[in-house]
């Protein structure tokens, strides 16, 4: 394990109660910066949330994970996954099996067609639409439908809130994307509820890249992630929906596609929140293959700023400023994330991926950054100001130049990786 001891003065302070010694994991590229749930975060540094552990092999949680993986019996998982569908299957009525959310990106394009086409299922999707969609977004979400042969439901939250929203969540948190998680993670058990389907199907479980390893060992989503355990005050853009109410021309009902489902709706209709990555071992490249051939999904034509990859995260001109936005809080971006999966399934060295992570993690976001500013209505200067606010002293210095730049990175080329 690669680590840096810092001293701690004024100029060291850390944010968001991260660990003030950075390491970073010997397998892969990830740091233990890495916060073990967004969606939680609250911005304030007293507020210690835990993030990824190293263990005495100087790997991370999401590495180890993966050694465990390859230790599990995936035919007795498969015909688990068998024998759940065919019980879904004894309780057909008129109504649809499962909803199954997503954008028609590689792994809910996986997740749906596999479900209906090997497993029997007759699911319905639904789709949390995009902040502003990108061309190849719409042609793969289409093609879900339309090649995939899935029904579909698009929902599009009220576009005057998601903006207020998006730009409380980007001025307060500098987590633009917090209002789409929100409802992206709920949209699932809402829709099934609306239509008293039982079963919801997510593709994997997100505990895969570094949070606690025991929530792998469940096949079903901890209830607190989409009920009403989970509605904490700062989830609207670090405000409260009263503060909201009291400030904006909104309304409560407004609010209802960001609110959970209580306890009492979902213990009366049972609903049951499935990850399919449970079982069946998950490879985000393969779900591409699967999705390409299977669903008409298409890679994009240029390679993703901030990564080198062409098919993951394509469909919304905002998701580059959220890893962006992880960048500046953590010191990992998009490069990062990437080649850290990529490494453990065995797709890249991880002698590349520190190159590639050199080579991209680091680059702005440029091709969508006037959209960007003019869907949450600030000017650059705003941007770039409110950017810096939220740079922890721990991890980000100025160089000779004055320019920014990482005190520590994975390939030891940081302003203090000499000291």
């Amino acid at each position: 394990m690669v680590k840096n001891s810092l001293l701690k003065d004024n100029k060291n302070q850390t944010f968001y109660g991260l660990p003030h010694d950075v390491s970073f994991c010997k397998k892969c590229v990830i740091s233990n910066q890495r916060p073990s749930s967004v969606i939680e975060f609250k911005n304030h540094p007293k507020d210690k949330k835990k993030v990824i552990n190293f263990n005495e092999k100087g790997i991370c949680s999401a590495c180890e994970y993966h050694e465990i993986k390859n230790d599990i019996d995936w035919e007795l998982r498969e015909r688990k996954l068998k024998e759940l569908c065919n019980k879904i299957k004894s309780e057909r009525t008129n109504k649809y099996d499962c909803v199954i959310p997503g954008s028609g990106g590689k792994d809910s394009a996986y997740t749906a067609h596999i479900l209906k086409y090997k497993y029997g299922l007759n699911p319905l999707t639904v789709t949390w639409a995009p902040h502003l969609y990108t061309d190849i977004g719409w042609h793969n979400f289409q093609s879900w439908s339309h090649v995939g042969g899935l029904d579909n439901i698009l929902f599009t939250p009220n576009g005057k809130l998601h903006r207020t929203l998006t730009k409380l969540a980007f001025n307060n948190l500098l987590h633009p994307f917090q209002p789409f998680i929100i409802g992206q993670r709920l949209i699932g058990p809402n829709i099934a509820s609306k239509f008293g389907i039982k079963y919801v199907f997510y593709g994997e479980n997100q505990a895969e890249y570094g949070n606690d390893i025991k929530d792998n060992e469940k096949e079903v989503m901890k209830e607190e992630f989409y009920s009403e355990k989970n509605n904490e005050e700062n989830l609207y853009g670090g405000l409260s929906k009263k503060d909201i109410l009291e400030q904006f021309d909104f309304k409560n009902e407004d609010f209802l596609p960001y609110l959970p489902l209580d306890k009492e709706t979902i213990n009366s209709q049972k609903i049951e929140v499935h990850y399919l990555g449970y079982y069946l071992k998950w490879d985000p490249q393969e779900c591409y293959y699967y999705a390409a051939e299977n669903t008409g999904f298409m890679a994009n034509t240029e390679r993703t700023e901030g990564s080198y990859s062409k098919y993951s995260s394509i469909d919304d001109k905002i998701d580059p400023f959220h890893y962006y936005t992880t960048l500046i809080k953590f010191g990992i971006g998009r490069a990062t994330y990437d080649a850290a999966q990529e490494i453990r399934n065995n797709k890249i060295t991880r002698e590349e991926g520190i190159n590639l992570v050199k080579l991209y993690d680091q680059e702005f976001p440029k091709k969508y950054f006037k959209e960007f500013l003019q869907y949450i209505d600030i000017n650059e200067k705003e941007f770039f100001d409110t950017v810096d606010k939220f740079r922890s002293p721990h991890l980000w210095g100025k160089d000779v130049d004055g320019k920014w730049k990482l005190k520590y990175n994975v390939s030891r080329t940081g302003i203090n990786d000499t000291i």
